[in-house]
């Protein structure tokens, strides 16, 4: 069953709220939805070696970022620039957007 995380979402900016990395503020890049995963732009950089050939021409250490769990983050308004929780509401047309609970704002 694949459950989806419509609170977070790619290109969303987001702060973690728990962990090593606690108080980093990053761009989110990749949603893993089935294992509730999230990686974030320079934040949980993990060290990985690499042998040369196929997808890496050269071999060595490469840093990347490695995935946090989606409820250690909370998305950071736009208007508000405040971490936030985020209230789902349906406009008179019928479309679904979310909105930040503090300011009242659009998130989408």
């Amino acid at each position: 069953m694949q459950r989806k995380h419509p609170l977070i979402k790619k290109n969303d900016k987001v702060i973690v709220i728990s962990g090593k990395e606690k108080g980093k503020i990053g761009t989110i890049l990749k949603v893993d939805s089935e294992k509730a995963r999230a990686v974030v732009e320079k934040v949980n950089m993990v060290k990985r070696h690499a042998r040369p050939g196929g997808k890496s021409a050269q071999g060595g250490i490469i840093e990347k970022e490695a995935p946090l769990h989606i409820s250690n983050l909370m998305l950071v308004c736009g208007k508000c620039a405040e971490p936030t929780r985020i209230e789902k509401r349906t406009l008179e047309d019928g479309s679904k957007v979310r909105v930040c609970k503090k300011c009242g704002e659009l998130v989408d």
